[in-house]
Formats: C-alpha cells, structure tokens, sequence
C-alpha cells in the first residue's frame, strides 16, 4: 500500500483519484497550503460555480483539451468538499460516490431491476416519481423543491417543465407565442402608465414567456441567450472596428454612426 507522500507522485492509470484525494488532502493538512487549509464550503461557492460554467463554456467551444482541463477543475471542487467534510468527521469522497452510485442504480430500475421503461419519456416520468418518493415529496405541492438553487433561468425552464407533466401547457406551440405577445402588450401598457412597478412585473413575466416558448422548441434558453451573448460581442467587435478604421474611437461615437456601422456589419453577415 502506497504512502501518502508515494501517492502524491504516482502516475499510475487508474489510481489517479487517489493521487487528487491525497494531494488536495495534503495541501490541507499543518504545513500544507495557508489558503486551502482556511477555505469552508461556503468560502468555495463562487469557485465552484464558476468552475461549472467555465466546464460548459468548454463543451460549447468543442474544444476537447479544454473541457478535459475544466473538468479536472470541476472534480477538485468536488474532492475539495469531500476534503473539507472529512476534516469534520461528517463524510467524505468515497461517501459522496457511493451515495450517486445507489442512487443511480436505484433510479433506473429499468436497467438493474424488473421495471420497463421503453423510451426516454418513460425514463423520465420514472426518474421523477422516484426522486419524490426519495425526498417524501409525495403529498407536497407539484412544484415543492424545483430548481432551487439554479439560476432564474434555468429554474423557469425547470418549472415549466414539471408543470407541463401536470397537463397545465398550451396544446400547441401558438399558445406560448401567444401568450409572449399578450405579455409585451401589458409591457406597453405599464410603461404608457408610466406605472415603474408593473413594468418591472411585466418584464418578468416577458422574460418567464419567452422561456416557455424556447421549452415548445426543446432549446435550452441558457444556450438561446448565450448564443445571443455571442453575437451581440461578435457584431459591436465588428462595429468598433468599423469606427476605428474610420479614426472614430468608440467612445466618441454618436448614435448615428453607431447605427451605420451596426448595419454595416449585419448586412455583411446576411
């Protein structure tokens, strides 16, 4: 059996959990890192949510070295946490494994026991009455404990989801559309009214109606705004270039030749 400080070196395939496991161990224990020793679960939150949206920044740039780094840094949070409730006497890497490991096993019935679940939609519907069974979720409301945590959009798309397999859904996808432009048309009326607390109510429920729609589509609305993200960089990029081969720095720009260059750019795009 391998030492800890022989663990640390060790390059063997197939052992390299271990060898994060001691490192991360090694770094929080006297004489180890200052920093990494005073971190709690909470200190790590932004790591750790940072860390997962740069993991998915990874996956969309389909670059594989990337997403190969980025996980790597995902799982340390992982091992870090473990780490830090190991240090408590509360659980620790090989508790968290064996916990999803049950899990997974006990939520798909229909591989590793007699349940048939045939199609995805069966596998789902599955997943979810055992996932409220577990928690004791039976007998709360529908909606009791969806998303929490996620941010606001995500969480819409969740919530959408789970009342959808209530029934409570437009029969067709013109429903949704519908509804997002009934939606911008209490918007103008708020705003008309000069009412500065129904614009704010309005606009969410604008934001919540176009996510619903983007669920009628089955698109991650996460992936809809970031790919709005993309273009809007790529195009005002394109713009300040525009200006500047011009001898106009942005920031000196007025609207009007914003906008001619705006156009100049989408034109070219088109």
């Amino acid at each position: 059996m391998m030492t800890d400080s022989e663990m640390i070196d060790c390059q063997e395939p197939g052992r390299q959990i271990e060898r994060l496991r001691a490192i991360v161990h090694r770094l929080r224990s006297p004489g180890g890192c200052p920093w990494d020793a005073e971190q709690t679960h909470a200190t790590l939150i932004s790591n750790l949510i940072e860390e997962a949206y740069e993991t998915v920044a990874a996956i969309r740039s389909e670059d594989p070295e990337a997403l190969r780094d980025e996980l790597g840094d995902l799982l340390l949070q992982v091992v870090f946490h473990s780490e830090i409730a190991e240090s408590g006497r509360r659980f620790n890497l090989d508790d968290v494994a064996r916990a999803v490991s049950d899990k997974l096993v006990r939520r798909h019935p229909h591989v590793f026991a007699e349940s048939d679940a045939s199609d995805t939609g069966a596998v789902l519907e599955q997943w979810d009455d055992i996932k409220r069974g577990e928690k004791g979720h039976h007998g709360e409301p529908w909606l009791h404990d969806v998303g929490k945590g996620l941010p606001a959009l995500l969480r819409a798309s969740k919530l959408q989801k789970r009342a959808s397999k209530a029934g409570f859904d437009w029969p067709v996808e013109m429903g949704a559309l519908a509804k997002v432009r009934e939606e911008i048309m209490e918007l103008q009326a708020s705003i008309d009214a000069q009412d500065m607390e129904a614009v704010t109510d309005e606009l969410g429920d604008l934001l919540f109606s176009v996510v619903n729609l983007a669920r009628y589509r089955d698109i991650d609305p996460e992936l809809l705004l970031a790919g709005a993200n993309d273009k809007f960089e790529r195009r005002f990029n394109a713009m300040e270039e525009i200006l500047r081969r011009r001898k106009i720095p942005i920031a000196k720009a007025n609207a009007s030749q914003m906008e001619e260059a705006w156009n100049q750019v989408k034109a070219a795009e088109s």
